[in-house]
């Protein structure tokens, strides 16, 4: 597994939480790329971390897709599979769809500026064509509503199947699909400040279900 040449810098006492989300967004933005094997000293010795968060990270991106990977036998970076992606996908939309229906309404002003400033974030990474700080700001944006929820058992629904969504959405925004999701973003918080339940339930499921279900129709991600 070769190493990339950027080490970052972080702090001895990242907590394993830290070491999952780094490497859950190296192999969603293709720095490790599927079929490739992930050695958990190598992956300690560029993190900066011991082996042991590393191995606990790897467990669970092993849960949530990411990896496959036996017990003292190699760990290797999963391909977008059709049928996981497309499981994935249908489990995702309904728990945004979940989320929108348990706070439209109860959303504030300041919910609001924070969903259209996650939304002027995005855009203006289209615009750059920086497809990672693109799926960032989409992170933010959809992360409001689910937050505001309170329902933990949807949260983690989310944290254990959205990291495969997550590569099909990156694919999306590196092409000119972008431009669909941000008019989408866009009356997703009209209808969400407007307090219009029913279109807002239902425009947040489509966006998520008409992410690509099938491996035919998404390239693998690749590195950059």
């Amino acid at each position: 597994m070769p190493i990339p040449k950027d080490t970052p810098s972080v702090d001895r006492s990242l907590l394993r939480d830290d070491v999952y989300l780094r490497l859950r967004d190296a192999i969603v933005d293709g720095t490790f790329k599927p079929g490739e094997q992930l050695r958990d000293s190598d992956l300690a010795a560029w993190i900066g971390v011991s082996r042991t968060p590393v191995r606990e990270a790897l467990l669970k991106l092993a849960d949530s897709g990411l990896v496959v990977t036996q017990p003292g036998r190699s760990t290797i970076v999963s391909t977008i599979e059709t049928q996981a992606l497309s499981d994935a996908r249908d489990v995702v939309a309904a728990m945004h769809e979940l989320a929108v229906c348990e706070t439209i309404g109860k959303l504030t002003e300041v919910h609001i500026d924070r969903m259209r400033s996650a939304n002027s974030r995005f855009q203006k990474a289209l615009e750059a064509g920086d497809a990672i700080a693109a799926l960032k700001a989409d992170d933010e944006l959809h992360a409001v509503p689910v937050r505001a929820s309170g329902n933990q058992a949807l949260q983690a629904v989310l944290d254990r199947f959205g990291p495969v969504v997550r590569r099909a959405e990156l694919l999306r925004f590196r092409s000119s699909d972008g431009q669909a999701s941000l008019e989408r973003h866009t009356k997703l918080i009209e209808l969400c400040a407007s307090g219009k339940a029913e279109d807002a339930r239902r425009l947040a499921f489509d966006m998520w279900k008409s992410l690509p279900s099938s491996i035919d129709s998404v390239a693998q991600p690749q590195s950059g």
